[in-house]
This record gives C-alpha cells, structure tokens and sequence, in this order.
C-alpha cells in the first residue's frame, strides 16, 4: 500500500547521505515529499522499514563510512565529515553507539560489523543447510558480554583479541553461547573456547557446560565481510520464525551457540540449537 511512496524516500535519504542540503532530511521535510503529516509519515516508514527516519539515516552513513575505511588509509575524521558528522567526536560516539567498540579499535582488528544496506522490499530468503545430531557434551572457558548484543559482543572480543589471550597465543574456534534469562528478560550471552584449549589469563572468565544431546544444526552460507552478521541474523530468525515450526521441534533446555574461527576471514558460521520433538 505505501510502497511507491517509501521507495521515493528511500531514494531521496540515499541520494542525500553524503551531500545533504540543510533540512532536507528532517522528519517534516520527509513527510512533505510525499505528502504525509509527519505523525502519519513517522508511524508509516517506521512500520514498514523497522527503523525511524533519523535511525535510518545514521545506520546508513556509518555503514557507508565502515565501507570506505575498508578499502582506503585516509584519515576516518576525513571520512566521516563526507558523510555528514560535523566532528570525530561526534562520529566516535555514534560508532560505539551502534558497534561496541571505537572506530581505531575496529581499522585495528579488521572484523565483521553488522552493517545496513539500501532498503528494499525484495528481501532475499535465508535458507540455511541443517542437520540433526547427536553431540557429547563439553565445556566453554568464556567472557560473559551481558548487557551487549551479540554483534556488539563479537565486536568486543575480536577487538581485545580475548580468543589469543585465552589460548596463549594460537588460533582456535570461538563460541558465542547463549540463554534467555527470564528473569532479567533479556539474553546471557558468552564467547569463549573449548575449555581443553586454554593456556592463558582466564581472569574475570565463567566455565559454561554443553549439554550432551540433540541439536539441529544449521550452516550459514558464506558471506562477505559487509553482509556477515546480516546473513547469521537473518538465520535465527528463519530457525526460529520457519524452521522450528515447520519440522515438528521445540527448543529444549540448554545452550544454543554459535561458532566460528574469526582469523579464517571465511565469513561462514555454524549454529546449535538443542531441540526435541514437540
């Protein structure tokens, strides 16, 4: 119904991330180009894009600027100011906002953030491969990053180069383990290595068990730097919103986790899942 109109907007806010005319991104000014009041304008583009305007607009800059300081040396002060932040210090604050660590800390350790594309209505279908599987079970020496998202935990780790410090130095699997805490309502979230790897500081680390039993198991393809952590949110919400419901399974008790070897640089995750049949 409102399609044609968000298309327009859509096309103005990125026709403008670089070079804005004053104003011209206002929710008001917005709202006129397509002849909404602003109260119908914000409650439209926020239903159909899941975002404020505003939230929209800043998303996208930072993503287009993480872009650039990808694939160019020049001074990340410089690269903000293209896309509209009027200081470093507004653009530092704004980047750990969205990120969890500082922009230095990112150019320094190269990871995967979740960046946002162009908006657009034709959404590709995440289709995860899936097996099922009976694991043993094993042990976690892990950080907690409570109070962070997943992306920002990630962020965080790699940046601090905390799977280094657990294994004294050598390369190993990380796992993003994880449970819904009902009382705190919201998610316990854990990285770490199998605990048979640590050699290191294991200062301020919690020990996590994985139950032994059965898990879906789901790979995601592989991705780009840029679209990395797009593809793995995508993939939990098709397991949770298609395949759960679809296949006859329910969550069981225990972990869910996710693993991945940060220096392989191959952008391709493994997800577990416990299940039973419902």
């Amino acid at each position: 119904m409102y399609r044609e109109s968000i298309e327009k907007i859509i096309s103005l806010i990125e026709s403008e991330l670089k070079s804005e005319k004053n104003g011209v991104l206002d929710n008001a000014s917005l709202a006129r180009a397509v002849g909404y009041s602003e109260y119908h304008f914000l409650r439209v583009f926020k239903s159909v894009v899941g975002l404020t305007p505003a939230d929209y607009v800043r998303k996208r800059r930072i993503s287009e600027i993480v872009r650039k300081m990808c694939v160019s040396d020049r001074p990340i002060s410089d690269i903000a100011f293209e896309y509209g932040f009027n200081s470093k210090e507004n653009f530092t604050r704004a980047f750990f906002s969205e990120h969890g660590i500082l922009p230095t800390e990112f150019r320094n350790a190269d990871c995967s953030l979740r960046l946002y594309g162009r908006f657009s209505f034709e959404s590709e279908a995440i289709v995860p491969s899936v097996t099922i599987s009976n694991l043993n079970g094993f042990h976690v020496t892990a950080f907690s990053f409570s109070g962070l998202s997943p992306n920002q935990a990630w962020n965080k780790y790699n940046a601090l180069g905390l799977s280094k410090q657990l294994t004294g130095g050598k390369d190993a699997v990380d796992f993003g383990v994880m449970r819904w805490n009902s009382e705190r309502k919201a998610l316990d979230y854990y990285i770490g290595v199998k605990s048979e790897l640590v050699k290191g500081n294991v200062e301020n680390t919690v020990d996590l068990c994985i139950s032994a039993g059965v898990y879906a198991v789901f790979d995601t393809y592989p991705a780009s730097q840029h679209t990395f952590a797009e593809v793995i949110g995508k993939t939990w919400e098709h397991i949770y919103r298609t395949w759960l419901p679809q296949n006859g399974y329910k969550r069981a008790k225990g972990y869910e986790f996710e693993c991945y070897t940060e220096q392989s640089k191959l952008y391709s995750e493994r997800i577990y899942v416990p299940i039973e049949k419902e």
